[in-house]
């Protein structure tokens, strides 16, 4: 028969399972006082690396905009550069091309003035003779001119061939007066008496108005005295001081008429 414990024993036995009971909310609230610590600290360290995180991607995002940055202000560094290029290119276009307009416009001017050169050897020109004022085309101005270079240098036949071929080219010029006189003129030096009478008492016929027909009417004379025909010179001397008495030539007349006999 199994004896039964005592009293001694059963109160022994009752302490420790109390104790035992008292004992363990104490250690799981130590464990629960550790995890809840765990995660926190876990917590933390996630929080502190996705900062961390954020951080680098923020850095990487400054980097980038930075580096595209530098980007922009290299090609805008380059596209200045080659706008300063463009301009000096243009600028050297643009000299270019005053330098051409300027000799374009030189040129044209040179151009212009030679025109004008050319056209006023075909306009009329205004030219008086013996008192006398009328228009002559510039080459019959030139003829006439050339004409009379001759006669200054004494080319009595070179002047006589000029005005005859002139009176021929230009019949009704307003030289015709003077180129018939002159014409004499070189004939009376050529000896060609007959052909200066001849273009003198064209002159009287024609323009007996003329400041040259007395002296035109005593060269007549000089040309038949010198043909030894004394009666025509007196007679056209009789003529030149009943026509012209008041004339230089007619007082030179006068004096002619006493030598010829």
């Amino acid at each position: 028969m199994q004896s039964r414990p005592s009293r001694a024993a059963r109160l022994a036995a009752g302490v420790l399972w109390l104790g035992a009971a008292l004992a363990t909310p104490a250690a799981h609230a130590g464990l629960f006082d550790d995890d809840e610590a765990r995660r926190a600290i876990l917590d933390i360290r996630q929080k502190i690396e996705q900062g961390a995180e954020r951080q680098r991607t923020g850095q990487a995002e400054v980097t980038e905009q930075i580096n595209q940055l530098k980007r922009s202000l290299l090609d805008l560094n380059n596209q200045l550069e080659q706008m300063r290029g463009d301009n000096a290119k243009l600028r050297g276009q643009n000299e270019e091309l005053a330098r051409a307009v300027a000799d374009m416009q030189r040129k044209q001017k040179d151009l212009q003035s030679g025109l004008d050169d050319r056209m006023r050897r075909f306009e009329p020109q205004k030219v008086s003779v013996d008192g006398k004022e009328f228009s002559a085309e510039p080459d019959e101005k030139r003829q006439y001119d050339e004409a009379m270079e001759l006669l200054r240098k004494s080319d009595f036949a070179g002047t006589a061939n000029a005005l005859t071929a002139f009176r021929k080219r230009y019949p009704s010029s307003g030289y015709g007066e003077s180129a018939l006189f002159w014409l004499g003129n070189a004939q009376y030096g050529s000896r060609q008496y007959k052909e200066a009478i001849a273009s003198f008492r064209s002159l009287v016929s024609a323009a007996p108005d003329s400041a040259k027909a007395p002296e035109a009417l005593l060269a007549i004379a000089n040309c038949q005295a010198e043909l030894k025909d004394t009666k025509s010179a007196r007679r056209t001397i009789d003529e030149l001081l009943k026509a012209y008495p008041q004339s230089e030539a007619a007082q030179a007349g006068k004096e002619r008429l006493a030598s010829l006999k």
